[in-house]
């Protein structure tokens, strides 16, 4: 994870000011939004991206892969108003998940996680349980301390 992280570095920094923008915007630390972006795409480089911004069999959009069965992709694949989308998005699931479950400990993990698959499928007790290769939360994570350690 850190590998890719590291790899990733220089197609991240070519956002690095619209993922600050936008994190600020929200009150996340813009690690967390750099994770998100490499997780995602590779920094829009990633296998099955297309060049004008699809992945995931032309489900998901953007930089931040916004899912369009239940969003409305906004912006260009890679503009300030896409990456706001996104980390609104996030947002949107960080509020869902300390509502369902006000005593969990770390909730930006469980955000994370219902980014990926919704609060609606998270287990508590082990949030990562049904997101992509079952570690999506801890691979942004991991991603984000790596960003954070980079100007981030």
């Amino acid at each position: 994870m850190a590998q890719e992280a590291r790899d990733d570095l220089p197609y991240i920094n070519k956002y690095k000011n619209k993922i600050i923008g936008a994190a600020n915007k929200y009150g996340v630390k813009p690690s967390i939004v750099a994770g998100i972006i490499s997780r995602e795409t590779r920094g829009g480089r990633g296998a099955g991206f297309t060049s004008d911004g699809w992945g995931d069999n032309r489900n998901a959009f953007g930089l931040m892969q916004v899912d369009k069965r239940w969003h409305t992709p906004r912006g260009q694949w890679d503009s300030q108003e896409h990456i706001e989308q996104g980390v609104g998005i996030l947002m949107d699931c960080y509020r869902e998940v300390a509502q369902r479950f006000p005593n969990m400990p770390d909730k930006m993990r469980g955000a994370l996680a219902a980014y990926n698959m919704g609060a609606q499928n998270m287990n508590p007790n082990n949030v990562d349980a049904h997101t992509t290769h079952g570690n999506y939360s801890s691979d942004v994570t991991a991603r984000a301390q790596f960003y954070a350690s980079n100007g981030y």
